[in-house]
């Protein structure tokens, strides 16, 4: 094969931006975390689009995970332009004021990270911006009655080869499970059976 982007699945995520007086959605499937401390991530944005011009004038995004109940409309946000659409009046989303940036939260989503741009990489077709993730927002449903913030029942999308896809909750093991101590494994099958329980 020749080369090409071909590293997959990747996430798909809806990213909010704002410069102006004008927000905008795009979907994104090129991103990723670049740096633990600080938290540090990145989204690649093809020159052309509406957003790019929003991000780069303004320098912050949102990072909104995107779930198999929203995914539709998530597909409508990367295939309309925010030139000749308000996505966020057309699918619905619900705009939230983000606690430490411009740009504005959606609701719908069950995490927001909100960025600050640090840098930007370019390419010739696309440019990526490097940001910090300077505060997150999760979905106060997802949190457990020990504190525990349970992500795996979100209901996330990935994105492979042109299609979206559900991630079920069907792990093959935490990291480190290949070298995992018969006893912490039989912990942790303990506490697996205890929280299907309470499901």
């Amino acid at each position: 094969m020749k080369p090409g982007t071909m590293l997959s699945p990747v996430p798909a995520v809806l990213v909010s931006c704002a410069s102006d007086g004008k927000q905008n959605l795009i979907t994104i499937a090129w991103t990723g975390i670049v740096n633990s401390e600080p938290p540090m991530t990145y989204i690649s944005v093809r020159k052309s689009r509406y957003s790019h011009e929003l991000i780069r004038r303004s320098g912050e995004f949102v990072i909104n995970l995107a779930t198999e109940s929203i995914a539709e409309k998530v597909d409508f946000c990367g295939v309309r332009s925010g030139r000749d659409v308000d996505k966020f009046a057309e699918c619905g989303f619900t705009p939230v004021p983000s606690d430490r940036i411009s740009a504005p939260l959606v609701t719908e989503s069950p995490v927001n990270l909100e960025c600050v741009v640090r840098d930007v990489i370019e390419y010739p077709s696309h440019d990526m911006f490097v940001a910090e993730i300077v505060c997150v927002h999760g979905d106060k449903t997802l949190f457990d009655e020990t504190g525990r913030f349970c992500l795996d029942e979100a209901g996330l999308i990935a994105y492979s080869h042109g299609e979206y896809f559900g991630l079920k909750h069907r792990p093959l093991g935490r990291f480190g499970y290949s070298v995992m101590k018969p006893k912490t494994r039989r912990r942790i099958r303990r506490e697996q059976r205890a929280s299907r329980k309470r499901r």
